[in-house]
């Protein structure tokens, strides 16, 4: 077999959150072919217990320690070197200097990076083939963040937001293909890296439909005579904190006053003080963790997806839709899926149109329609074998000529990009 350097932000286990869904299945699916060379980072206590998980895709590992706090430290270096806070972030010198020796292997001839942060770790010249998985244009979603907080937050963020483009480019100018998870987020990066626009393309992320599927037979753990509103996700994560919050004050409020057998259920792991505040209010449910979403969806009225910032696809929203659910998502959870608003998914801007289409939806009447268009959306488009074939062919140049890093041989990786059809999204 041949042989892949991996690296990874973050242990792709267990598949529970977006990203780790991702680089999960990602490193499963290039277990098949290639003898995996794993370094990544192990960012909470509790995920050491799953190494041995881990290992078991690969040929050999390296396993860095990430302390929140000594990396947010180790990040201010970022103001004295010029660099994305991100950078230092996600640097660890044991780390590199595993990479180092792997990187003297005559057999090791691939890579693959997991975020751009893991770029650092790679000579900016190779004759390895080298893709970068960004996923999302994190740049942009430090912008975002930028413009809802004031100062001196906004211009930390905008500042790391214009770092963190100047290295994304970089890394899509030495590398020989760059991915992103969807067409849009591969249209908006290949407008802010010009110079590589013919080698950025994008990859789908995938549902397991048969584990996400209305057919199983799952215990309902709502209380009788509730009409249940779910919304899933990781609650210590700024984004889905801030559309909880809005979602209970814009809408759930003066739905309650309208609907009183309504519930509002925020399940997701780590929820934050903000979230758990949000509880006080009647009909506001906090589960915090729970051993497995699907009952939680397979029994809600509806699932609500009221994200404000996002960038990608928003796995949570492929996950109900998989389930036959009705999602009714903000613009920005909905831009990354390719499903058609009003058939396959409900899409609403304002707190207004929120309140409107969640009622309009409660009685269920036409939700099992839309939820089948919804499910069969997600079986035709979400395939996480099909979708990730594509970073595999990349991986896999026609021509076995060097390339030195700067793009004057990058013909047949641009031959893999052509072939692959573009989806449109929602």
């Amino acid at each position: 077999m041949k042989h892949l350097l991996l690296l990874i932000h973050r242990l792709p286990f267990p598949p529970n959150k977006g990203d780790k869904l991702r680089s999960y299945h990602l490193l499963k699916f290039l277990s098949q072919e290639y003898c995996i060379h794993l370094g990544t980072f192990v960012d909470t206590e509790e995920d050491w217990q799953y190494v041995d998980e881990v290992k078991k895709f690969c040929y050999d590992s390296f396993f860095a320690r990430l302390d929140g706090r000594k990396a947010q430290i180790n990040s201010l270096r970022g103001f004295i070197t010029g660099q994305a806070l991100t950078l230092p972030y996600y640097f660890d010198r044991g780390l590199q200097d595993w990479v180092n020796q792997k990187l003297t292997l005559v057999t090791l001839k691939h890579a693959l990076v997991f975020s751009s942060a893991m770029a650092q770790y790679l000579p900016r010249a190779s004759s390895m083939t080298r893709v970068a998985d960004l996923v999302d244009v994190d740049s942009d979603k430090w912008a975002q963040y930028a413009k809802s907080k004031s100062w001196p937050l906004s211009w930390v963020y905008t500042r790391e937001a214009r770092r963190l483009l100047t290295f994304e480019r970089q890394v899509a100018r030495d590398f020989n293909a760059t991915v992103l998870v969807n067409e849009r987020e591969a249209a908006l990066f290949r407008s802010l890296a010009p110079e590589s626009a013919d080698r950025v393309t994008h990859a789908n992320n995938g549902v397991d439909t048969d584990y996400f599927s209305p057919k199983h037979a799952l215990d309902n753990p709502y209380p009788a005579n509730v009409l249940a509103l779910a919304f899933t996700g990781a609650m210590d994560y700024w984004p889905n904190v801030d559309a909880a919050e809005w979602f209970v004050h814009e809408v759930f409020i003066k739905l309650r006053s309208e609907s009183p057998q309504a519930s509002f259920y925020i399940v997701g792991a780590r929820p934050c003080a903000r979230v758990k505040k949000l509880a006080d209010f009647p009909g506001v449910v906090v589960t915090g963790s729970v051993p497995d979403i699907r009952p939680y969806l397979a029994h809600a009225r509806l699932a609500v997806a009221p994200l404000r910032i996002a960038r990608g696809t928003q796995n949570k929203v492929l996950e109900a839709m998989a389930m036959g659910k009705i999602v009714i998502a903000s613009p920005e959870a909905a831009q990354g899926i390719a499903a058609e608003a009003d058939q396959e998914i409900i899409v609403a801007k304002t707190g207004t149109e929120f309140l409107k289409q969640v009622s309009a939806h409660l009685s269920g009447l036409q939700n099992e329609i839309v939820g089948n268009r919804a499910r069969s959306r997600v079986m035709k488009d979400y395939s996480w074998q099909a979708n990730l074939g594509h970073i595999g062919r990349l991986l896999q140049p026609a021509s076995d000529a060097p390339f030195n890093g700067q793009g004057e041989d990058s013909t047949h990786i641009r031959a893999h990009i052509l072939s692959f059809p573009a989806r449109k999204s929602a």
